[in-house]
């Protein structure tokens, strides 16, 4: 399960990176192609539709813009042959001569091919002066599944929502007595008759709760949200005997009070809930981060900060969890000197990087080999190398705007203490005399 959640926050930081530089760039006629292929469409009518489309592009008047059209259907046209039949979650494909948005850049064919890491429901293709993005940016609109537990004095209901889908895990009556009997009985017979079917009910309500919302050993919700029109509903979650705990780690506060029981009272919870939900992951990235500083504060020696230090807890396999903000401007730069052989690999910031003095060997003025790429993308395709859980976070909280400006937005929880002081003198040492 926590594999399967770090693939797809992974998966969703690169398509965020994807349609960023796609919403970036532009092209000067319609030879902007967005291909999309729903899952389970069949792909030789794709490839009939696209071979229908470069025969109808002979018709366009510019010349120039003619020939990068039909350049682009043929490209697509090419890839979609290779397909032996539609993949699992339908291809997206982007092709088209474009330059970046302010036009300092010549034209270039961009071509991308890839299948996203979960199905778009409808097929589209759009021939325009950009790319369309839109419908990409609707897959990282949240799926997760969110468990409704409304409860009254007539009944509870069991539900769930994800994305757009309602759905009624279940639902019963209870006929509770009143506050007041109608007599024959002693009254403190009834209050306690009442009290007894009362705490029965709330016991059920719990019970079904777990049933409903725990698989295995642990939650199958990202939370739970408990709303009602009576007392009821804090007697269960205020009572560790009757409520699971795993419930109670992932309750979102606070419990809703509604006017309607069952599925009226459903729809009232999941209005009334919407923002709560929406703010789901920022009270998950609070938790992580708040887990980070306190070891900082603590001085656990379990915890390092500043690229440095984490790149060399990395490269020993200390690093049990790294936490990377997802916006982090930094380079890779890996520079060799072409006479000696020698190679030094540099994390540097975009100002950093463009001190030229980086470039030439300071002695003998030979100008050195660059390899550059975003530190981000790097450390995406090799953190699991080094045994380490990758997690991005935010800094729409306070919390994650302290771990971006008072720790360079990277930090990693260790496995076991490290001595950093030790590390960083004998690199003072050896640092330029191995290089230059």
């Amino acid at each position: 399960m926590f594999q399967c959640e770090e693939d797809t926050a992974i998966e969703q930081w690169k398509l965020r990176r994807l349609i960023k530089s796609l919403d970036a760039s532009s092209g000067a006629g319609t030879s902007a192609i967005t291909l999309i292929v729903r899952s389970g469409q069949d792909i030789t009518l794709t490839n009939q539709k696209v071979k229908e489309e470069l025969g109808e592009a002979t018709n366009i008047k510019s010349r120039v813009n003619r020939g990068s059209v039909r350049s682009a259907l043929t490209s697509i046209q090419q890839r979609l042959k290779r397909y032996g039949k539609t993949p699992k979650n339908g291809p997206v494909i982007f092709c088209g001569e474009m330059s970046n948005e302010d036009g300092r850049e010549k034209e270039k064919k961009v071509f991308i091919d890839f299948e996203p890491f979960k199905p778009i429901s409808r097929s589209h293709y759009l021939c325009d002066s950009r790319f369309h993005t839109e419908y990409l940016a609707k897959l990282l609109e949240d799926d997760d599944k969110f468990g409704f537990l409304i409860m009254d004095g007539n009944g509870s209901l069991f539900g769930t929502l994800q994305g757009n889908y309602k759905e009624v895990l279940h639902k019963f009556n209870v006929d509770l007595p009143k506050k007041h009997g109608r007599g024959g009985q002693s009254a403190l017979r009834f209050a306690r008759l009442r009290l007894e079917k009362r705490h029965n009910y709330v016991g059920k309500v719990g019970e079904l709760a777990t049933q409903f919302f725990i698989s295995g050993d642990r939650p199958n919700i990202k939370g739970l949200i408990v709303a009602g029109s009576a007392e009821l509903k804090s007697d269960l979650t205020t009572n560790t005997d009757l409520f699971d705990l795993r419930l109670a780690a992932i309750l979102i506060p606070p419990l809703l009070d509604i006017s309607y029981g069952g599925e009226p009272g459903f729809n009232q919870a999941i209005e009334l809930a919407a923002e709560r939900m929406a703010n789901v992951k920022i009270i998950q990235e609070k938790k992580v981060i708040s887990k980070f500083l306190d070891e900082v504060a603590q001085d656990t020696g379990k915890s390092c900060f500043g690229i440095k230090d984490v790149i060399h807890a990395l490269e020993t396999g200390a690093v049990e969890t790294l936490t990377v903000w997802e916006n982090l401007e930094m380079e890779r730069l890996s520079i060799c000197n072409p006479h000696r052989g020698n190679r030094q690999i540099l994390y540097l910031t975009p100002e950093e990087a463009k001190n030229h003095d980086l470039y030439r060997d300071k002695d003998s003025g030979v100008e050195l080999d660059i390899e550059s790429e975003p530190f981000l993308e790097w450390i995406v395709d090799t953190c699991r190398g080094f045994g380490a859980k990758l997690q991005f976070v935010s800094d729409r909280s306070n919390e994650g705007h302290q771990f971006c400006k008072g720790f360079g937005g990277v930090g990693g929880l260790l496995r076991y203490r490290v001595d950093f002081e030790v590390f960083n003198d004998v690199a003072s040492v050896d640092s330029d005399d191995e290089f230059m």
